[in-house]
């Protein structure tokens, strides 16, 4: 009983250590954490603890986003500019949506040209991390080791994984490296994505008691308020394609997004410092809903990270696997594994923002497991996201941020038998 009250105990203190109750508070103190996943990386993670005596760095696994691009919808440019500029012409805009018009209309078409396109800070963002990477773990990178990356097929992703692998090679010109895009490979990297003769289905929850996103939105985000502050008339977006909604999502996504390639505070202004509040919580909440059923779905990358983590094992020329993708299957993975209890589903919608928070997954998000081995050939791992040691409260850690990797295997093998794929 008294091993069994030490269990709950610990359990209650990692659970307690996840949450983040003054959330709102950081959020409203950093633009870049308002911006949720349209935010870029921030280079605010901490000194990593020093492994458990006799353990040494030997191999690493990783998935990373892909880093800071344009908009990935070319409407946040182009319906913008349908609704501005026909307001505009119809004399249905205030003074701060004249002065929107005016600074939207010379600036949105070269971003829009560019739609989804990796910026330059996309490229310094991989190639800074990776730099931290190996001077973090420098035992990992030595000699002539081999790593393999594999990337989706789009050319923001493409040209990330390029950028933090020159930046390895810069350190160590010794490392051997082969990369592959390929269609088959979206099993893997993005396996919600995959072709359809090659995807796999996975059983998930039942979360329909969960209240939906559109229900959410109204309780919280200010239509009325937002847009009467550009147009007369709150109710003008509503006759084109989307409505109020779309143009106010568009709105949230320029406002957080355009940082990423344009130095200038152009359209800091426009709302509330409590409009944007709510619109990241609306944000979030929606980041999470997607990610209660999609979690099951990135089974295969849990897979494939389990399995060549194996393989490297027995390999002592297998310095690192790398992994770039996209936004939505980092999110979800996150939730599958549970990192800092993000795939807790509370009872309240409004306590979802304590368990996750989508400004996690900036641009460049990167996830490492981290291996370690003693002489005895004792295996242990952490999970650093963004330059940031996190927990699992489903494990009891050995020390620090260190777990075992049996107990993680055998957690991981009673979650997907829980889930099965549906064949």
């Amino acid at each position: 009983m008294k091993k069994l009250l030490t269990i709950l105990l610990l359990l209650v203190c990692c659970l307690a250590g996840a949450q983040q109750y003054d959330v709102l508070d950081q959020v409203r103190a950093d633009w870049r954490k308002a911006a949720g996943m349209e935010g870029p990386h921030r280079f605010d993670g901490q000194a990593l603890t020093k492994a458990p005596k006799g353990y040494k760095p030997f191999y690493i696994s990783h998935y990373g986003r892909h880093g800071s691009r344009y908009a990935w919808d070319s409407k946040t440019y182009s319906l913008l500019h349908t609704i501005l500029e026909t307001a505009h012409a119809e004399g249905a805009l205030t003074m701060l949506g004249e002065n929107f018009h005016d600074s939207f209309e010379a600036f949105y078409q070269l971003p829009l040209i560019n739609t989804g396109d990796l910026v330059p800070l996309g490229w310094e963002q991989h190639k800074k991390i990776a730099s931290w990477v190996y001077d973090s773990l420098p035992e990992v990178f030595k000699k002539a080791r081999h790593i393999d990356a594999i990337v989706s097929t789009s050319a923001r992703s493409i040209v990330s994984m390029s950028s933090f692998c020159l930046s390895l090679k810069e350190k160590n010109p010794k490392l051997d490296f082969y990369q592959s895009s390929t269609h088959a490979g979206l099993t893997v990297v993005t396996p919600t994505n995959a072709p359809a003769a090659l995807k796999r289905t996975f059983q998930g929850d039942d979360f329909s008691h969960v209240e939906s996103v559109s229900h959410f939105n109204q309780r919280f985000i200010d239509y009325d308020g937002i847009l009467g502050r550009f147009f007369k008339d709150p109710s003008y977006p509503s006759k084109f394609e989307g409505g109020r909604t779309a143009f106010v999502t568009q709105l949230y996504a320029l406002l957080g997004g355009y940082h990423n390639y344009e130095e200038r505070p152009l359209f800091d202004q426009l709302i509330t410092s409590d409009q944007l509040l709510n619109l990241w919580e609306a944000s979030n909440y929606f980041s999470f809903h997607e990610d209660l059923t999609a979690r099951y779905q990135n089974i295969p990358l849990l897979e494939d990270i389990i399995e060549k983590a194996e393989i490297a094992f027995r390999n002592p020329e297998q310095a690192a696997d790398l992994r770039f993708g996209h936004d939505y299957v980092f999110e979800a993975f996150m939730c599958l594994i549970n990192a800092n209890g993000c795939g807790t589903v509370p009872e309240k919608a409004t306590d979802v923002k304590y368990w996750f928070q989508n400004y996690n997954i900036p641009m460049a998000a990167t996830v490492l497991f981290v291996f370690y081995r003693n002489r005895q050939g004792d295996i242990l791992f952490k999970v650093v996201q963004n330059e940031t040691e996190i927990t699992l409260p489903q494990l009891t850690p050995v020390t620090g941020p260190y777990y075992r990797w049996s107990d993680f295997t055998a957690w991981a093998r009673a979650m997907m038998a829980a889930h099965p794929e549906i064949s």
